[in-house]
């Protein structure tokens, strides 16, 4: 196993989380151990299989992520204009799972929609993006969601030349 009970990890879709247990279940005559993770308000049945590293993975270390944050201050990449295209290309960078990709599409999301109107899509989009990446600065940075909040929006924010 390569995560314990207790312990820390990122889901590539839910964020950050503590692993509560390890089970073993059956489905289809077919026995199975999951992480019993709980991420913010739900509990995740995560399988330990091939694919475990692309589900889970530990939360980034201080000196990492502050490295990995500086992407959101980066100029952005442009993005289609067709939503449908947009959307594809978004999700793609999202299924990494990593604090740099969520960085990446919020930077970029945001940058494009400076002066348009915001999609529900993407104001959802946007919003389960910011969460995710907000638990995982103040888990590793130990820092208040506050302040976590504060920085991200200074690092989002158009710097005059």
């Amino acid at each position: 196993m390569e995560y314990g009970t207790g312990e820390w990890v990122v889901h590539c879709v839910h964020g950050l989380g503590q692993v509560l247990g390890i089970e073993e279940r059956t489905m289809n005559d077919t026995q199975t151990t999951y992480y019993v993770v709980q991420a913010s308000d739900l509990t995740i049945w995560v399988p330990v299989d091939k694919n475990i590293k692309s589900r889970l993975r530990t939360p980034s270390k201080a000196a990492e992520f502050r490295k990995i944050i500086t992407t959101l201050s980066e100029p952005a990449e442009a993005l289609p204009d067709d939503y449908r295209q947009r959307n594809e290309q978004l999700h793609t960078r999202l299924k990494e799972g990593s604090a740099s990709s969520w960085c990446k599409v919020l930077r970029d999301l945001t940058a494009f929609r400076q002066g348009r109107a915001w999609s529900d899509h993407d104001q959802a989009l946007i919003k389960s993006i910011r969460k995710i990446l907000i638990a995982e600065w103040c888990f590793s940075l130990s820092i208040t969601a506050e302040q976590a909040e504060t920085d991200l929006h200074r690092s989002l924010t158009p710097r005059a030349n």
